[in-house]
């Protein structure tokens, strides 16, 4: 049922987009907006890995100088039927970690220096086997596209915002059909929808996440134990180095807020996590990903 939602957020964040197009363009919108959304998603595709990594001063780290973390990973990734994916440490001393990877093929698994002296060791297992879980998902593909989608949505309302303040309606996008409310609309509309949609997918993304990483461990109670560290923590030692661009892609959103700010939360409440994983140790579970 998750991929299904998944499924129809995706091709509702892709209509607005071509609807938007049309709405402030015509059919030369239209276009233009198909043109954009493919070159983003070719970009992120291909390159949305190197660019987060760098984004965050992230190193890749051999065997030899963290032998623990990737015997760990590397166990983890058989038990989840993962090739063994690259490690990266990042310089911060705020707890949280991310995967990234067009496909478990080039999948990466990214850690924060402060995630290992914060959790103990079952607890830094439950949080690789959740990055492993969005890398077996290919959540990280779905993500990025999602994320590039609504970038190119808010990329068009603003060029959209600047044309009509300086140029006008020209006499072809009268022609075919263009209208000036459905292009305020488009504007002012579209990328608050785009956000909220592309929140959407993450935060149903994070509930599989954590049910697989139980299973992948076999320890629940260690998975919700480390998202309680690591939101004291994160409450404690902000990311320095954090942009709101690539929250999602974090086992802990760094930008948490409550109330109204949760429809625009990438993440599900840690209370509500913790309050599954509690409910599958209780009942019990196979031990299958």
């Amino acid at each position: 049922m998750n991929r299904i939602r998944t499924l129809i957020l995706l091709s509702t964040l892709t209509a607005l987009l071509l609807w938007a197009g049309q709405s402030l363009g015509g059919q030369n919108g239209l276009l233009f907006a198909l043109v954009l959304a493919g070159l983003m998603n070719f970009g992120a595709y291909w390159f949305s890995d190197k660019i987060v990594l760098r984004m965050y001063a992230a190193r890749e780290a051999s065997p030899a100088e963290s032998p623990d973390l990737y015997t760990m990973v590397r166990e983890l990734a058989m038990r989840a039927d993962l090739p063994m994916p690259r490690i990266y440490l990042i310089p911060e001393e705020a707890p949280n970690a991310f995967a990234t990877g067009r496909d478990p093929q080039h999948g990466v698994v990214a850690v924060t220096q402060g995630l290992q002296r914060l959790l103990n060791r079952e607890e830094v297992a439950g949080v690789i086997a959740h990055e492993l879980a969005h890398i077996k998902h290919r959540d990280t593909l779905v993500m990025c596209l999602a994320a590039t989608l609504a970038g190119a949505l808010s990329m068009l309302a603003n060029m959209a915002m600047w044309g009509s303040l300086f140029g006008g309606r020209s006499s072809e996008e009268e022609e075919h059909g263009s209208s000036p409310l459905a292009g305020l609309l488009g504007i002012m509309v579209a990328p608050l929808a785009a956000t909220l949609i592309q929140m959407a997918i993450s935060r149903g993304r994070e509930f599989v996440a954590d049910e697989t990483a139980a299973r992948i461990t076999a320890k629940p109670l260690a998975l919700a134990s480390a998202l309680r560290k690591i939101e004291s923590g994160s409450r404690r030692l902000p990311m320095n180095s954090a942009s709101p661009a690539t929250a999602h892609l974090f086992i802990q959103n760094p930008f948490a807020g409550g109330g109204f700010l949760r429809l625009f939360s990438t993440h599900p409440p840690t209370k509500a996590r913790i309050e599954r994983l509690e409910a599958m140790a209780s009942r019990g579970y196979a031990v299958t990903v």
